[in-house]
């Protein structure tokens, strides 16, 4: 479980992220949703650590986040981000390795064990026949999937994916969401897309100037009211006949 109190973060004088509760229960798949400056992304990173909040608690496993080291949080919170650019060149199985690094010392070399989680992580986001390619000769979509191969190279139980389909094609975002949602680990994503949110995720937690203005499940959060008080447009939700799916669509 990962649960924040009251969380706030302040950047020259402007407040950013304002009181924000939330709640993340072992198994959920959490889309956090909203307009372009929300504080979805800053949300994440006060959670996966690289931004410091001001104000406002944030427990891990019942346990204050403060008290525990990077380490610890690093074997058990993998993340996946929209950015993923290099200035070196690395193969992609090296790549893959440097999620095994929460797990080492510094002069600790790889195991067997670590090369074989690291080949599994390939296979299974459907990239292991790349493992010797160069990382930046790949695709936008296959440097994602790499990324992601990482990440679970982590053995991690909770993955915080922020935006990391924003740029790819729809094959590519359908691809790697369906390797998500079948990782059975905990899930926090900051999502653009209500579609893809409506497809993949259990929960929804819409967030507008920093603040939660609505948690719940996605039928409950992904309606018309909601979405036209977070986005200024109006919609209709739409039920696929045959496959039940549902989609938003925008109205004038």
């Amino acid at each position: 479980m990962i649960k924040v109190e009251n969380l706030s973060l302040n950047m020259d004088k402007t407040n950013i992220l304002n009181g924000v509760d939330l709640k993340v229960d072992k198994g959920d798949f959490l889309g956090i949703i909203g307009p372009n400056g929300s504080g979805k992304s800053t949300l994440l990173r006060c959670i996966y650590r690289v931004m410091k909040r001001s104000g406002g608690k944030i427990y891990f496993e019942d346990r204050d986040i403060d008290t525990l080291s990077i380490k610890h949080t690093s074997k058990k919170l993998a993340v996946v981000s929209q950015h993923n650019e290099y200035n070196f060149d690395f193969t992609v199985f090296d790549m893959v390795m440097m999620g095994r690094s929460p797990y080492k010392g510094f002069l600790d070399k790889d195991t067997s064990d670590d090369i074989d989680i690291a080949l599994n992580s390939l296979e299974t986001v459907g990239l292991l026949h790349f493992k010797d390619r160069s990382y930046s000769s790949l695709s936008g979509g296959e440097k994602q999937g790499v990324i992601l191969a990482r990440a679970l190279c982590q053995k991690a139980e909770y993955l915080v994916l922020d935006e990391p389909t924003n740029h790819l094609d729809i094959k590519h975002q359908l691809e790697f969401m369906e390797v998500v949602r079948n990782l059975n680990v905990t899930i926090i994503s900051a999502v653009h897309d209500l579609n893809i949110a409506l497809m993949y995720c259990n929960k929804i937690c819409a967030i507008k100037e920093g603040r939660v203005v609505a948690f719940g499940t996605k039928d409950e959060i992904i309606t018309p009211k909601i979405i036209l008080e977070l986005f200024g447009v109006k919609s209709k939700i739409i039920t696929d006949d045959e496959t039940g799916i549902k989609s938003v669509m925008f109205t004038l």
